[in-house]
């Protein structure tokens, strides 16, 4: 009774409609996290903590993980004939290992495409992999939208490149980038927390790094991305206002969360789905979670199911957050496998209860609610 009464409350206010709208926005596409089973090995083997299912199981997905979700994506057709559809919420740059352990001084990227062409290089599995990736978009089973230039705070990086740590080095001589400790000099900062800070003054260069990101993004992928949610939510609310000026149409936010402002002084912020006053972008919030590698629920599809029923009691669209970590099977191919199981069967549960479901992508909601807000100043233009 309480989770079902949580259910509806979180869907109290803000935007809404009479359509049965599913959106899955699936944070984390294109990251480097660990190489593979062999990497994980030696860094837990030279004292990795593996403290959570990233560490354990994300990796870059494989050829295989790609054609397993889009069988299940497509087993599954809405009112209008339409396979469900991934908004991944993607990457367009990683770590240039090679770059910076010659260096050893600075961070230093590459482009997505590049880093699937070094590991098709070394790995049988990541054959044909972007092009598949490639065809994915083009069939719309998933829809990309941007998440960053990386998925790793460069300040921090930078600190434990000058420091020369033993298990930051060991990550990098493995292709990897987990489990990397917080500097007691900026308590604030998270390894895979591109955004955060400790004195206001780095905004600045999260600025610069946003902007080099959406630039990157339709060079990767052929289109500029509308949407935008940073990685582990953190980010400046000053940073808005830059991210409307360029191009950025959604912005994906908690419905709650303390915003950091600099040397630990944080503001309560609010969400709610739709348009603020004085916003020129739609605030974009999650109504439902569905994390099958994660062991807190006992039944992940169920769980999933009775929120998206609130959500449409509510008269809200369902949107559906996720991670690729339930999807990647290179390390453990049976990770993968357990949560597509349950992602079929929650689509098919879906569909049979709701027949007139649309399956749509987290920019096609975005541009839904700016239509049904013409008085707004928001274009619905790509």
């Amino acid at each position: 009774m309480i989770q079902l009464i949580k259910n509806h409350l979180k869907n109290i206010g803000g935007w809404t409609t009479n359509r049965k709208l599913v959106c899955f926005a699936v944070d984390d596409y294109g990251n480097v996290r660990v190489n593979d089973k062999k990497s994980l090995d030696v860094l837990l083997s030279n004292g990795l903590e593996k403290t959570d299912r990233f560490d354990q199981f994300d990796s870059l997905c494989t050829k295989e993980d790609y054609l397993q979700l889009f069988k299940v994506l497509k087993s599954v057709k809405d009112k209008n004939s339409n396979p469900a559809i991934f908004t991944t919420y993607a990457l367009s740059s990683n770590i240039d290992f090679k770059k910076v352990l010659s260096n050893g001084k600075n961070y230093e990227y590459e482009l997505l495409p590049a880093t699937y062409q070094r590991l098709e290089k070394e790995n049988h599995k990541y054959k044909d992999t972007w092009n598949l990736v490639l065809e994915g978009i083009n069939s719309k089973l998933i829809k990309p939208q941007f998440h960053g230039r990386e998925h790793l705070n460069i300040k921090l990086f930078e600190y434990h490149l000058r420091e020369n740590t033993d298990i930051f080095r060991l990550n990098l001589e493995n292709n990897s980038y987990a489990g990397i400790p917080k500097a007691p000099k900026f308590p604030t900062i998270g390894f895979t927390q591109s955004f955060s800070f400790w004195d206001e003054s780095e905004v600045e260069k999260h600025k610069e790094i946003i902007k080099d990101g959406l630039t990157n993004f339709e060079k990767v992928y052929g289109y500029k991305s509308i949407t935008f949610t940073p990685p582990a939510q953190q980010l400046h609310p000053k940073l808005y206002k830059d991210l409307e000026a360029l191009g950025v149409k959604s912005i994906d936010k908690p419905r709650k969360v303390k915003r950091h402002l600099g040397q630990s002084v944080y503001a309560l912020e609010v969400n709610k789905l739709g348009i603020k006053q004085n916003q020129n972008h739609v605030s974009m919030v999650r109504n439902v979670v569905f994390e099958p590698s994660e062991n807190r629920v006992n039944n992940w599809v169920n769980y999933t199911f009775d929120q998206v029923e609130a959500a449409f009691r509510t008269k809200k669209p369902a949107i559906i957050s996720s991670h690729r970590v339930n999807f990647c099977g290179h390390i453990s191919p049976e990770n993968r496998d357990n949560s597509l199981t349950q992602l079929e069967e929650l689509l098919n549960k879906i569909a049979s209860r709701y027949p007139d479901v649309e399956f749509i992508s987290v920019d096609q909601l975005a541009k839904e609610i700016i239509n049904t807000n013409p008085s707004q100043k928001i274009s619905s233009e790509t």
